[in-house]
């Protein structure tokens, strides 16, 4: 049960004395020559000159606090002014299921994180199987997340950021970085197996810490160096006993790497000017529109106009028909959007730490559910190399929260 609280403000020109009929649970007021003190551990002067006095009653039989604050003020105020205000009876009580809820809030999106990343890879990996245009198909990505950014601003369900031209000057570099690196992961997915992929893509805290160093100046520790080498032995060995092995998956991959650190490194940049901060979710916005507008020409460019019937239905051909398609790619373009918003939400909420973990997690998740899904044959030193890399990720990750000793001066 709550306690409620009653503050009652009385200005009047005149006070008048309480009632002594009244309940005996009110304070009696003494009114002599010289101060007194009341039961209250109040005192109140004969005359009663302007100014406040506090009397209080307590109820067992309701468990109530009420609180009087009188007040004489100038004749023109006339008023009798009463507040409640509800106050929890154990503040440990709201604390604790408050507790409860946000982690069950952040499990609920690390789940939805994971999930969503499973289905991008399932359907793009289908998609590009057929239609092996990885441009085009990320342009369209690109082109997805743009209209559902534009749907949320719209109905206020994100605020809309102001870009100023200094911040559009810092944030097109990180965009052109975000093109290629999503361009050049979709063309390692269409060349070899999407656990493959992903495997490689496990070099990335190798390249954070190298860009690190050099371009934000930030050296490594001893524990962060040597959880490196399981990284780097791990990829080797996996790709050398990888069925599906070629090079221009593997270097599209390892490009990618390169291109996401840089973009993060730049990130940490650009977020160290509070002046020029945009909160995580609406950086990701208005870098996904950006990159949408770059991708579209040179995806034209590149690949040419690819919507045509004639080349749908050659992927039709090979497996999916027109329709499966055009919904795989728009479910492909809602997951790649979804997943990387529900990312850029999860990081606003835990440390980068906390979400390196994470994200180690997910590429476990996902390497083991493409498997499955695709039934692709992996061989035990293959099986071996990529589950070595991703301890050494994790490792990565722990050894990212010992901070190094302070110098003795």
């Amino acid at each position: 049960m709550q306690n409620t609280a009653l503050v009652l403000y009385l200005s009047t020109p005149f006070l008048k004395p309480p009632n002594r009929t009244q309940n005996s649970r009110f304070a009696q007021l003494s009114h002599s020559s010289s101060p007194t003190p009341t039961p209250l551990g109040l005192n109140f002067i004969h005359g009663l000159p302007p100014q406040s006095f506090l009397y209080a009653l307590s109820s067992s039989r309701f468990n109530t606090r009420v609180y009087g604050s009188f007040s004489i003020s100038s004749q023109r105020n006339n008023k009798f002014k009463v507040r409640a205000a509800s106050a929890p009876e154990n503040a440990d009580d709201t604390v604790k299921p408050s507790g409860v809820i946000k982690t069950l809030q952040l499990g609920a999106m690390f789940g939805t994180w994971y999930i969503l990343n499973i289905f991008f890879n399932i359907y793009n990996k289908q998609v590009l199987k057929v239609y092996p245009f990885p441009a085009t198909v990320t342009a369209f990505q690109f082109g997805c997340g743009t209209l559902m950014i534009i749907l949320m601003w719209a109905s206020n369900f994100v605020s809309r950021p102001k870009i100023t031209s200094s911040q559009l000057a810092v944030i097109l570099p990180l965009a052109v970085l975000h093109t290629l690196g999503n361009l050049l992961t979709n063309i390692s997915i269409g060349k070899v197996t999407v656990s493959f992929t992903h495997t490689i893509k496990a070099m990335e805290p190798f390249f954070t810490v190298v860009l690190s160093a050099l371009f934000i100046g930030v050296r490594p520790t001893l524990w962060v160096v040597s959880s490196l080498f399981p990284i780097v032995g791990g990829v080797a060995l996996a790709s050398f006993t990888e069925a599906s092995f070629n090079w221009t998956g593997f270097c599209s991959a390892m490009a990618s790497n390169l291109t996401n650190q840089s973009r993060n490194v730049l990130s940490k940049k650009f977020m160290a000017n509070k002046e020029e901060t945009l909160d995580n979710v609406n950086l990701f916005s208005v870098i996904t529109i950006i990159s949408f507008i770059l991708l579209v020409p040179a995806a034209i460019f590149l690949e040419g106009v690819k919507f045509t019937p004639s080349y749908l239905q050659s992927a039709a051909n090979q497996g999916l028909n027109v329709r499966e398609l055009c919904v795989r790619s728009v479910l492909a373009g809602f997951c790649f959007h979804s997943y990387q918003q529900v990312s850029y939400m999860i990081l606003e909420k835990v440390s980068p730490v906390t979400h390196a973990v994470g994200n180690c997690a997910k590429r476990v998740v996902v390497i083991i559910s493409s498997v499955i899904f695709f039934q692709t044959p992996v061989s035990p030193i293959n099986s071996l190399g990529t589950a070595v890399a991703l301890a050494g990720v994790f490792l990565y990750s722990r050894a990212k929260r010992i901070k190094p000793k302070p110098k003795a001066a």
